[in-house]
C-alpha cells in the first residue's frame, strides 16, 4: 500500500479544506466587549453619571464617563488577551493520525487528513476522519459520541467507522472518505458543542462580589435613613451613597481572577502542563497523592536493549537509544551473531512480532509506535536485520494483538507454504504457553526445572532494573484460533534498561517535603519497580514499615511497601483500604486494578492524581480527582478522559504543575485579601467621617475614591495575581479541598488591617483641620492611602512570610504598577486641570512626611500581624 502522494494530498487540501469541524460558539470580540457590562461597578458608575447630570455637576458626569470608558476598555483588553491565551492554549493539543504515504507510515496533524488517506488505526486511537475499513484484525470501535450506546461495536472488513469515534480493541487500516464539515460528525457538530461551565473557586468569587455589593446597598441605605433623620440635603447624601458603593465594590476582583486563571494555566503549559479543566487548576494545590506509572513518566521512555539470554548464555549488547548501530559480546568477547543460529532467529522473532516502525529524519533516528518495540527492532537492525526486509521474507498474514490482561502479543507469518507464528510478552505469561525449548540445533521438551531456572535469571535482570521480555516461536502446518499460541517453542529472554529520568529524585524530594505521596503503578516485575523505586528515593532498602495491622495476610504485603496485580486481586476493597496509605509499589497491575487504587485512596480522604496512557486507564482518569494522560504516548481515549495532558510524559512535570497550581490559588487569595482589604478601608474611613463629623466633612469624594480603585488598585493585584511561584511553597501541606479564600487567618488579616490603615488616615484627617481647609486635608488623605496601596501591596506577596524573607525585587509586573501608580498619583495632584477636577491642594515636604509615616505604618503593622499569626499555632479568632 503505497497511500498518497505529497503533490496528491496538498491538491486534496486545496479542494477539501482541513479535517477540522468549524466552532458555532466562538468567543467573539462583540461577546468580549458586552460582557464588560456585566461588571457591577459600570451600572454603578452609570447611576453615578445619572445622579451627577441631576444635580448639576456636568464635570464629575464627564470624568465619570471617562473612568466608565477606562475601565470596559481596560477590562476589554485583557480579556481578549485572557481568551487568546485559551486559545493558542486548545491549539497545543493538536491530535495525530497515522497515515501511509508515499509507501511510508507518517504520523500527522489529525487535521491534515485528506478524503483518499490510508490511516493506520489501532486500540486507543481517536477516528479523525468517516473511513472504509480495507484490513481489520479484532476490531472493535466506540460509538457512543454518534449513537449513545456504550457497548463497542464489532467492525469487520468494507464496514464504515467515523469520526470522533474511538478504537477500543484491535487495529485496521482504513480509507478516508470524509473529513471535516463532510463526516457524520460533522453534521451533528452543533449538538456537541462544549459549555465551559463556571468552577467552584469562580462561583465562590462570583459569590464574593455579590455579597460585599449587597453590603455596599446596605450602607447606602443607612446612610441614607441617617440623612433624612438629620435633614441633610438629598445632593449631599446621594455623594455619600455614591462614595460608600464605589469604596465598597472590588471591581478588580473578576478581572484578576480571569487573567491569573488563563495566564496561569497558559504558564503551565509552557512548562509542558496542558490543562484541559479549569477545575484542574483548583484541585492541583489539594493534591496529596500521586499514582504515577514507570515506564516514560518516572523512567525516559528511551528503551535500549542491553541484554540477551538465548541458548544458555547471556549477550551483551552495545549501542544507546534508537541509532542502529551496536555490537554482541559474551563475557567480555565480541560474537559474530551469524554464527548464533538461536540468537538470529530470537532476533527475527521480536523484529517480525512487532509494529513499530524506525525511521531517519534529517540525520536523528527515531520510531513511530510503542517505545519498547522501537528498541526491538533497533536490536535487530544491530545485526542487519532490518523490518522491511524480514516482512517481505515473513509476510505477516494475522496477529493475536497485545492486552494489558493478555501482556503478550503474537504475529503469523508465511514464508513459502512454512506457517511460523513469533510471541514475545511477560516472561511467566510466555513461559506458560511454551511446551519445548531450543537449544543449540534440537528442541527439547521443556522441563519445570528449567522454566524454574528462566525465572530466576528474569529476576536477577529486573533487580538490575532491567524490563524483560520472553520471546517464543513455532512452525505449524495449521492453526486454528484455540492453538495459535498453544505449544511454543521458548527462545530466551531480552533485558532493556530504560534509565530513570535524572530529575525524578527532585521531585520526589519536594513531593516528601509539600507531604504529598508518591506511588509507583506499573505493569511491570516487581523486582525492575523495586530496583527503580531504590534509585530515585522512593523507599529506601530493607526498610520495614510501620503498621497497626495484625492480619498476618496484610503484613507481608506491608514488608517492602510492594504489592502485585495478583496479590492485589486476592484482597477485599476493606482489606486494601487498610493497608492503601502504606504501600509504595504496585506491580504487575491491570489498567482496571488501577481504578480499585484510586477508590481505595478516595476513602481514605486523599486528593488523588492518577497518570495513564492506555484505553482501559480512562476509568480510573475519569475517577481520580486529577487524571493525568501522557502526551506523547498516551491514547486519544486517556486525553480524553484527563484532566491535564503531559506533553513530555515526564514526573517531574506533574510536581511542576502541582507547584503552579498551589501558586495560583495562593495568589487568588493574596489579590482577593489585597483588594478587600483596600475596599473595607474607604468604608470605614467614610462612615468614620460621618459618625464623627458630619456629612459636610467627607474625607474623600466620590470622584477621588474612584480614582484609587480603577487606577491605583486594578494594576496592583493582576501583579499579584501573576506573581512568580516560590521554590517555600513546596513546604506546605496540600490546601483543603473546598477551603474558603477569606479563611480565619485572612479575615483576621483583612479586617485587622482595614481598620488599622482607615484609623490611620482618618487621624491624618482630622489632624490636618478640614473645618478650615477641606481641600488641603483630603488631599492629605488621598496622598496616605496612595502610599498604603504602594507599601502594602508588596507586603501582600505572602500572606504569612515576611516581605523581607520573599524579597522585593521577585514581581517585576509589582514593580511596574507601582511606578504607573506613583507617575498617575503625582499627576492628578499636580497638573493644575486634573487639581481642578479632583478637588487637590498642593502639598509642602512636612505634609508629604506625615502621609508617607502614616502609609509606612500600615506596612509595619501588617509584618507585626504577620509574625503574630505565625507564632500563634492556632488560627486566631476573627475580631
Amino acid at each position: 500500500m503505497m497511500g498518497l502522494s505529497n503533490l496528491e494530498v496538498e491538491k486534496r487540501l486545496k479542494k477539501y479544506g482541513y479535517n477540522e469541524l468549524k466552532e458555532k460558539k466562538k468567543v467573539t470580540w462583540i461577546k468580549i466587549l458586552l460582557r464588560q457590562f456585566s461588571n457591577i461597578l459600570v451600572w454603578i458608575l452609570f447611576a453615578a453619571s445619572v445622579i451627577s447630570v441631576f444635580i448639576g455637576e456636568i464635570l464629575n458626569f464627564w470624568v465619570i464617563i471617562f473612568v466608565l470608558f477606562f475601565i470596559v476598555i481596560l477590562g476589554f483588553i485583557q480579556e481578549y488577551k485572557a481568551e487568546k491565551a485559551m486559545e493558542s492554549l486548545k491549539k497545543i493539543v493538536q491530535p495525530t493520525a497515522k497515515v501511509i504515504r508515499e509507501g511510508k507510515i507518517r504520523k500527522i496533524p489529525s487535521k491534515e487528513v485528506v478524503p483518499g488517506d490510508l490511516l493506520v488505526l489501532e486500540m486507543g486511537d481517536k477516528i479523525p476522519a468517516d473511513a472504509k475499513v480495507i484490513e481489520v484484525i479484532n476490531l472493535k470501535v466506540d460509538e457512543a459520541i454518534l449513537t449513545g450506546e456504550s457497548k463497542p461495536i464489532v467492525k469487520k472488513k468494507d464496514d464504515l467507522i467515523f469520526a470522533g469515534t474511538q478504537i477500543v480493541h484491535g487495529k485496521c487500516k482504513a480509507l478516508v472518505i470524509a473529513t471535516g464539515m463532510q463526516t457524520k460528525l460533522g453534521k451533528i457538530a452543533g449538538m456537541i458543542q462544549e459549555v465551559e461551565e463556571k468552577t467552584p473557586l469562580q462561583k465562590k468569587i462570583t459569590k464574593l462580589g455579590k455579597i460585599l455589593a449587597l453590603i455596599a446597598l446596605i450602607a447606602c441605605v443607612v446612610i441614607f435613613i441617617f440623612g433624612v433623620f438629620e435633614e441633610v440635603p438629598i445632593v449631599e447624601m446621594l455623594m455619600v451613597a455614591l462614595a460608600l458603593a464605589v469604596a465598597a465594590v472590588p471591581e478588580g476582583l473578576p478581572l484578576a481572577l480571569t487573567l491569573t486563571l488563563s495566564l496561569g494555566m497558559h504558564r503551565m503549559a509552557k512548562q509542558n502542563a496542558i490543562i484541559r479543566k479549569l477545575l484542574a487548576v483548583e484541585t492541583l494545590g489539594s493534591v496529596t497523592v500521586i499514582c504515577a506509572d514507570k515506564t516514560g513518566t518516572i523512567t525516559k521512555n528511551e528503551m535500549t536493549v542491553e541484554k540477551i539470554f538465548v541458548d544458555d548464555k547471556i549477550f551483551d549488547v552495545t549501542g544507546v537509544g534508537y541509532e542502529p548501530k551496536g555490537e554482541f559480546f559474551v563475557d567480555g568477547r565480541k560474537v559474530d551473531v551469524y554464527k548464533e543460529k538461536n540468537l538470529i532467529l530470537l532476533l527475527k522473532s521480536v523484529v517480525l512480532c512487532n509494529n513499530a516502525v524506525l525511521e531517519e529524519k534529517e540525520g536523528k533516528w527515531g520510531i513511530i509506535g510503542d517505545p519498547t518495540e522501537g528498541a526491538l527492532i533497533v536490536v535487530g537492525t544491530k545485526a542487519n536485520l532490518w523490518k522491511e526486509d524480514l516482512e517481505k521474507e515473513y509476510p505477516r498474514v494475522g496477529e493475536v494483538i497485545f492486552t494489558s490482561e493478555r501482556k503478550m502479543m503474537t504475529t503469523i507469518h508465511k514464508k513459502g507454504e512454512e506457517i511460523l507464528v513469533f510471541s514475545k510478552g511477560a516472561p511467566e505469561i510466555i513461559l506458560k504457553k511454551c511446551k519445548f525449548i531450543k537449544k543449540k540445533d534440537k528442541i527439547e521438551e521443556f522441563s519445570e526445572d528449567e522454566k524454574v531456572k528462566i525465572l530466576e535469571i528474569n529476576k536477577d535482570f529486573a533487580r538490575s532494573a532491567f524490563r524483560v521480555l520472553g520471546v517464543a516461536y513455532k512452525k505449524a502446518s495449521e492453526l486454528t484460533p484455540e492453538n495459535i499460541e498453544e505449544d511454543l517453542v521458548f527462545l530466551g529472554l531480552v533485558a532493556m534498561i530504560d534509565p530513570p529520568r535524572e530529575e525524578v529524585g527532585k521531585a520526589i524530594e519536594a513531593c516528601k517535603k509539600g507531604k504529598i505521596r508518591v506511588i509507583m503503578v506499573t505493569g511491570d516485575n516487581e523486582e525492575t519497580a523495586k530496583a527503580i523505586g531504590k534509585k530515585i528515593g522512593l523507599f529506601e532498602e530493607n526498610k520495614k514499615i510501620k503498621t497497626k495491622i495484625k492480619n498476618e495476610k496484610l503484613k507481608k504485603f506491608l514488608e517492602d511497601g510492594v504489592v502485585t496485580g495478583s496479590e492485589l486481586n486476592k484482597l477485599s476493597n476493606d482489606e486494601l483500604e487498610s493497608i492503601v496509605e502504606d504501600i509504595v509499589v504496585y506491580a504487575r497491575v491491570v489498567p482496571e486494578q488501577k481504578l480499585r487504587i484510586v477508590n481505595a485512596l478516595k476513602k481514605k480522604g486523599h486528593i488523588v492524581a492518577m497518570t495513564g496512557d492506555g484505553v482501559n486507564d480512562a476509568p480510573a482518569l475519569k475517577n481520580a480527582d486529577i487524571g493525568i494522560a501522557m502526551g506523547v504516548k498516551g491514547t486519544d481515549v486517556a486525553r480524553e478522559a484527563s484532566d491535564m495532558i503531559l506533553q513530555d510524559d515526564n514526573f517531574s512535570t506533574i510536581v511542576e504543575a502541582i507547584k503552579n497550581g498551589r501558586a495560583i490559588y495562593e495568589n487568588i487569595e493574596k489579590f482577593t485579601c489585597y483588594l478587600i482589604s483596600r475596599n473595607f478601608t474607604e468604608v470605614i474611613l467614610i462612615g468614620l467621617g460621618i459618625i464623627l463629623l458630619g456629612f459636610e466633612f467627607l474625607p474623600l469624594l466620590p470622584l477621588q475614591i474612584l480614582f484609587i480603585n480603577t487606577f491605583d488598585e486594578e494594576m496592583p493585584a493582576i501583579a499579584l495575581g501573576l506573581d512568580p511561584a516560590r521554590e517555600e511553597i513546596m513546604n506546605k501541606p496540600p490546601r483543603k479541598v473546598g477551603q474558603g479564600i477569606l479563611t480565619k487567618r485572612n479575615s483576621f488579616l483583612v479586617f485587622s488591617l482595614a481598620l488599622f490603615m482607615a484609623t490611620v488616615a482618618f487621624l491624618i484627617f482630622i489632624t490636618s483641620n478640614p473645618t478650615i481647609g477641606i481641600e488641603k486635608a483630603r488631599t492629605m488623605v488621598f496622598a496616605t492611602i496612595v502610599g498604603m496601596v504602594i507599601f502594602n501591596t508588596f507586603n501582600f506577596r505572602s500572606l504569612d512570610e515576611s516581605i523581607f524573607k520573599i524579597g522585593i525585587f521577585a514581581n517585576k509586573l509589582l514593580i511596574l504598577a507601582v511606578v504607573v501608580i506613583s507617575l498617575t498619583t503625582l499627576c492628578v495632584m499636580y497638573i493644575p486641570f486634573l487639581q481642578r477636577i479632583f478637588e487637590f491642594t498642593p502639598l509642602n515636604l512636612k505634609e508629604w512626611i506625615i502621609c508617607l509615616v502614616g502609609a509606612f505604618s500600615t506596612f509595619v503593622f501588617m509584618e507585626v500581624i504577620k509574625l503574630f499569626m505565625r507564632n500563634k499555632k492556632t488560627n486566631p479568632p476573627i475580631p
